[in-house]
């Protein structure tokens, strides 16, 4: 059977595929260089915000996530990934200029409601872009490798970026946010850039969507999460990675950091060097064994993502700082083997985007009961209470659902055939298996936590 981690029967890529791969990795770079993410709770609490306040926006803008999920995602399989992603850097562009020019509640409340209609704009369209425009050149074997290349980038740029964040706010205080909307604008010059996917390779015309209801679209994402119990569990599945991860390192980076008695001045090298932890395994989601299928290791990570967070409240500062790096190298070997099981138990044909933003809003809509219960966890002083008890959570579900995927799996298919969901059946089921030659890619090496 043909592994996830094998590169194709044919390695060389087509200068098209090798464009595609490259403006990706630019766009993802450039869009989630967040600048301001290592001291935005700090900031606003400077700018006279409440713990109450902070994590209430949080909350807000989780909700809003996913109430523009569906909408946005619809609009992608219906004007165009590409032309998504552009709209989506505008936005963003925009979102970061906000706190900015209106530094009180107000303002940053509008800031993380833009990041979020930004940000879902591109959450399906991205992965939908890359994914549709790799297999339109035939190359769609490199995808997971491009997943987390593109990644592994975005987070070596941060490790680069956020530690000048101290000393550019001594200079100019909201520089943070100034840099980040440059960063935006120059995605969307990489958006401009991305060639146009044939139509008839994407499994459905354009053109025909565009003549199509939103509502259309949208009951078919929804007939084909029901009539697919697979890619229903594995969007489950995924909400403990993309939970934990983003709880941690949004939401209580700071809040741990400051509970073990680590000054404010060190958060910067602290991410950083989650940050290093989170690119190297994001570029190499083959060290993964084989011996496990790419199903089982998103169980297995999440249960130790669950572990690593609630050892944090138990050791001192320094065993504090290995396990927030333990818990990025882990969170970067999740998403994209997470990523890639989406993409290939979506049935060809199938709205690809929209199906995409689903997941997002499975996923979004717990982080924001995730988040209004970290802000009261804070409030009562239950930091500690709030880690252990997250991973108890954990630990529970994800070895339910694992067992109910394995009792839903699909079958295999024969050797050089397509599996029930429109992908090679090892896609769906097959363990993981080393390379055993590196994967030519323009970029070998090496995106951080992002709202």
């Amino acid at each position: 059977m043909t592994s996830v981690w094998r590169r194709s029967a044919d390695p060389a890529m087509t200068p098209a595929a090798r464009r595609i791969i490259r403006l990706n990795n630019g766009f993802q770079l450039l869009f989630n260089l967040l600048w301001w993410m290592p001291v935005f709770y700090a900031y606003q609490r400077a700018a006279g915000l409440s713990d109450g306040q902070i994590f209430g926006i949080q909350s807000i803008y989780y909700v809003a996530f996913c109430l523009f999920e569906i909408p946005t995602g619809v609009v992608a399989d219906r004007v165009g990934a590409r032309n998504c992603l552009r709209a989506g850097a505008v936005v963003m562009t925009a979102a970061n200029m906000v706190p900015v020019l209106a530094p009180s509640y107000t303002g940053f409340l509008v800031h993380f409601l833009a990041i979020a209609a930004g940000r879902s704009l591109t959450s399906g369209a991205a992965s939908a872009c890359l994914y549709d425009g790799l297999r339109a050149e035939g190359a769609d074997a490199h995808y997971l490798r491009a997943e987390g290349t593109a990644r592994a980038l975005g987070l070596a740029a941060k490790v680069v970026c956020w530690p000048l964040v101290g000393p550019l706010m001594s200079v100019a205080h909201q520089s943070p946010y100034v840099l980040s909307a440059a960063s935006a604008a120059g995605s969307l010059g990489c958006a401009l850039a991305l060639p146009r996917i044939a139509a008839g390779n994407t499994g459905a015309s354009t053109r025909g969507r565009r003549r199509g209801a939103l509502l259309r679209d949208t009951g078919a994402a929804l007939r084909t999460v029901r009539s697919s119990p697979w890619l229903a569990l594995l969007m489950v599945q995924g909400v403990a990675v993309f939970t934990l991860s983003r709880i941690c390192q949004v939401n209580l980076f700071q809040p741990v950091l400051l509970e073990h008695g680590i000054a404010e001045s060190s958060h910067g090298s602290v991410l950083a060097a989650m940050t290093v932890a989170e690119a190297v395994t994001s570029a190499r989601p083959q060290w993964l064994s084989r011996r496990l299928s790419p199903a089982a290791w998103v169980s297995l990570l999440s249960v130790a993502l669950a572990a690593a967070l609630a050892g944090t409240t138990v050791g001192g500062p320094w065993a504090v700082v290995g396990l927030l790096c333990a818990f990025a190298a882990i969170t970067g070997f999740g998403y994209p083997v997470q990523r890639k099981l989406i993409n290939d138990a979506i049935p060809k044909g199938a709205p690809r985007a929209t199906l995409l933003s689903v997941e997002s809003i499975v996923d979004r809509g717990v982080c924001a009961v995730a988040a209004v219960a970290a802000g009261a966890y804070l409030a009562a002083g239950r930091l500690d209470a709030l880690l252990w008890q997250s991973a108890a959570v954990t630990c529970v579900l994800i070895p339910v659902l694992h067992l109910a995927l394995r009792r839903v799996s699909p079958a295999p298919a024969p050797r050089g055939t397509r599996g029930a969901h429109g992908a090679d059946a090892a896609s769906a089921e097959a363990v993981a298996q080393p390379v055993e030659e590196p994967v030519a890619l323009p970029v070998d090496e090496g995106v951080a936590p992002h709202p």
